[in-house]
């Protein structure tokens, strides 16, 4: 197959995912419980592509844990997301290197 079917195909799913949504809801959505859902997906769906990643990808387990804990301890004190990632990065190889 082409390139251009890939590409044609990726582009109609992606289109289908964004409109049904307006299509089958036209109203506001009022049910708190539903708009809480939804608002949480986001948070989710992030949350269980990166944590997989995080621990499969340093081939050692200290290293992730070492990473992780430096991640949560500086979000957790809302530190910029750039040092909370350069933190955990640097903690990790450091980790690294020590063992």
């Amino acid at each position: 197959m082409s390139l251009a079917v890939y590409i044609i195909v990726m582009a109609g799913v992606t289109y289908l995912i964004r409109m049904i949504p307006f299509t089958f809801f036209r109203k506001k959505i009022k049910s708190r419980f539903f708009r809480s859902f939804l608002y949480y997906i986001p948070y989710a769906v992030l949350s269980a592509m990166t944590i997989p990643a995080i621990f499969y990808t340093t081939h050692n387990i200290w290293t992730a844990v070492a990473g992780t804990a430096v991640a949560v301890v500086l979000a957790f004190l809302e530190m910029p997301l750039i040092v909370v990632a350069l933190a955990a990065s640097g903690t990790a190889f450091l980790v690294g290197i020590f063992m």
